[in-house]
Formats: C-alpha cells, sequence, structure tokens
C-alpha cells in the first residue's frame, strides 16, 4: 500500500507547477464566487480607498456600508485602489486571485528548492482557501515577509526594505521582516532603504487626499490598534494564539507581557547562535520562526490568519538538514487536522464549537512546532547534509 501511494503522488500532476498555479487561481476565483454575497472584509477594505478619496475618518462606524471597523493604515487606500474603482463584483474577484498569485509568485521567486515550494503549495493550499474566505490581507502579510527574507538573501536589500515598510504601514505585522536584519551583509545600505521607503509610503496616501488629512488618520489608526488589542482579549472570533490559549484553558487574567517577554527571549536566542549564520537551513528555519511567532503572540490573531505561520510550519519541515523522524511528521499531521481543518466542515462541529474555538486550540499544533523548532535552533548544527 505504501509504495502504491508513493507511485500515485509520483505522477508529473503532482510536480507540475502548472498544476499548483491553476489550483491557487482556482481557489481565488472560487473564494470569490462563494462569498459574492457575503464579502464584509472587502467592504471595509474598498472604504478605506473611499474614506480617504473623501477624507473623512477611516476608523469610524460606518454601518450604511458594512459592519465592523477598518483596522488598516491609510496606505492601505492606494493599495487597495485598483480593486475599489471597479464594479464590486469584479473587484471581489480581482482581489482573492491576486492574493492567491502574489504569495504563488513570492514562493516560486524564493530560493527554496522545488520540494520545499511543492510541499509548501500543496499543503497551504486548505488555509489559503480559508484566509480567501474571508478576503484576508494576511495572505499578503505572509507573501511580504518571505519576499523580505529570500530578497535580503539574494543581496537585494532595497527592494526587502520597501516590501518590509509596506507590510508595516498597512497592517504592522511587516514590520517582523527586521527580523533578518543581521543576514543582510549590506547593513547600510539596507538601513538607508528603510529609511527612504518610510518616507515615501508616509507620505504617498496624501496623493489622494492632503498632509493635514493623513497625518490626522496616524493619528487615529495608533489609538485604533490600542483600542482593538483591548477588545481581542475577549473576542472569540480573535486571540488564537497562545496568549489568548493560555488565558481560555486556565481561565485566569493576568498581564501578556508575562507570555510575550518569554516568548522574545526563546525567539531571540539563535541570534547568539553565529557560526551557524552561514548556513542557509539556519537562516530559514529563522524565517518560519518569524512566520509562526507573529501570529502566535499576537491578540490579533484570527483563524483566517494562520496561513502565515503554515508557510513557516512547512519551511521549518523541509529546511532542516537532517532526516526528520515520526514526530515531527505526526506534529505536521496534528497541525493540518487541528489547525487547518477545524474551521471547515470537514471538522467535526461539536469539537469545534466545544473545544477548538473556546479554548483558541487551532494555535495547539503551531505552538508545539515552534517549541521544538527553538529547541532545533539552540542544539542542532544546521551544515548542509545530503539527506533526500
Amino acid at each position: 500500500m505504501k509504495d502504491k501511494c508513493k507511485a500515485f503522488f509520483a505522477k508529473p500532476f503532482f510536480h507540475d507547477y502548472r498544476t499548483l498555479l491553476g489550483l491557487w487561481l482556482l481557489l481565488g476565483v472560487l473564494a470569490a464566487v462563494m462569498k459574492m454575497h457575503s464579502h464584509n472584509n472587502f467592504l471595509v477594505f474598498r472604504g478605506v480607498f473611499w474614506h480617504t478619496w473623501q477624507q473623512v475618518s477611516l476608523f469610524a462606524e460606518y454601518p450604511a456600508e458594512y459592519w465592523d471597523i477598518n483596522h488598516y493604515g491609510p496606505l492601505f487606500s492606494l493599495v487597495f485602489a485598483p480593486f475599489a474603482v471597479v464594479p464590486e463584483w469584479l473587484g471581489m474577484l480581482l482581489w482573492c486571485v491576486a492574493l492567491s498569485l502574489f504569495l504563488y509568485v513570492a514562493i516560486r521567486r524564493s530560493d527554496m528548492t522545488k520540494y520545499q515550494q511543492l510541499f509548501v503549495l500543496w499543503f497551504c493550499a486548505h488555509e489559503l482557501l480559508t484566509a480567501l474566505y474571508m478576503q484576508q490581507f494576511n495572505i499578503a502579510i505572509a507573501a511580504i515577509i518571505v519576499l523580505a527574507f529570500f530578497l535580503i538573501e539574494k543581496e537585494r536589500d532595497t527592494e526587502a526594505a520597501f516590501f518590509i515598510m509596506l507590510g508595516t504601514f498597512v497592517k504592522l505585522y511587516g514590520i517582523v521582516g527586521l527580523a533578518f536584519f543581521f543576514f543582510s551583509k549590506h547593513k547600510v545600505r539596507f538601513v538607508l532603504s528603510l529609511i527612504g521607503w518610510g518616507i515615501v509610503l508616509f507620505v504617498a496616501p496624501m496623493l489622494i487626499s492632503s498632509p493635514e488629512y493623513i497625518i490626522g488618520q496616524y493619528q487615529e489608526w495608533y489609538a485604533n490598534i490600542v483600542a482593538k488589542n483591548g477588545d481581542n482579549i475577549d473576542s472569540i472570533a480573535q486571540n488564537i494564539s497562545v496568549l489568548g490559549m493560555v488565558h481560555r484553558i486556565f481561565g485566569v487574567t493576568f498581564s501578556d507581557l508575562w507570555l510575550i517577554v518569554p516568548g522574545l527571549l526563546m525567539f531571540a536566542v539563535p541570534y547568539l547562535r553565529f557560526s551557524q549564520y552561514q548556513h542557509v537551513a539556519f537562516r530559514q528555519t529563522l524565517l518560519a520562526s518569524v512566520l509562526m511567532f507573529v501570529v502566535l503572540f499576537s491578540t490579533g490573531s484570527e483563524s483566517s490568519g494562520y496561513i502565515i505561520p503554515f508557510v513557516g510550519i512547512v519551511i521549518w519541515y523541509t529546511a532542516a538538514p537532517w532526516q526528520r523522524n515520526g514526530w515531527d511528521v505526526a506534529l505536521l499531521v496534528f497541525a493540518f487536522i487541528l489547525s487547518s481543518l477545524s474551521p471547515s466542515d470537514l471538522f467535526p462541529a461539536y469539537l469545534r464549537k466545544e473545544w477548538v474555538q473556546p479554548y483558541a486550540l487551532k494555535a495547539l499544533p503551531v505552538t508545539l512546532i515552534w517549541l521544538k523548532l527553538c529547541f532545533e535552533m539552540y542544539t542542532k548544527d544546521y551544515a548542509a547534509k545530503s539527506i533526500r
């Protein structure tokens, strides 16, 4: 049976990039069609452009247009402009397809091996669909982090700086791209590029509004983020993270700093292993750590944002220059079943409603993998070996 399965998945169909490009584009179209009559996030995003154009508050409630409140920065008005000025149905379709294509291109343009790329594209397809159903910009955040890392690897620091600042000015998550600073061979150029792009992207939305308006909206954005952080703590749809999971399981209230500070220290320890910097597997594993950390330690984490750590999970699994064991495979399967399938109809509704959602258990497999990743980065030698 095992040999038959290997023979089946060895067919060219499963190793052809055209198959995966078609699949990922199809998922974008499918999500747009399925959510054509229920796409609140898209309407929020659309409103960011038109409200900037009209120079009204980006963070006020607009119940006649959509429910919820925008939490994205003023720069998002320009990012979303091409999808806001066309008819709503067309904008929705193009947005979902563009998100799929952006992450696909980021993976394909990376320095990952073909084995790694194929693994990411197949393993993350279901999680991509979950994010597309919510029209989630987190798909683009995953692409931005991956692009920033591999552009630095290719010594294209100016372009990497652009993507880091783009992600930061839209949703703050992009700031984690600074974690790759120590891998840059052109640190001065990288810093100057960050400053330059920061200035350009800060003022860019003024092209469709005014300086006074944009400066005021950045001030409102800060207040909005602070308020949202407080709201996330008690929301069952938010804080699907280590922070939310611990609070909900143990039913106790304490400052998140008791978890965030140790988490930051655990994340930072591998930077002390200077001799490992030369190994691409070590650097890629740090990329995986960043992709997981940014969601695991954020109160704003939601189910549809797990496309970010899922890309990291595959990079963790495939980057290691040693043979993965049965426990690693079990963690991979555990993550796919509990973290990826749990929001879908393929997962028992009773377990989802009574256990997974109330206790933020979607974060559990990713947490276990991140902890194992940290241990490996503390102890393993990432020198390249021939294992496949």
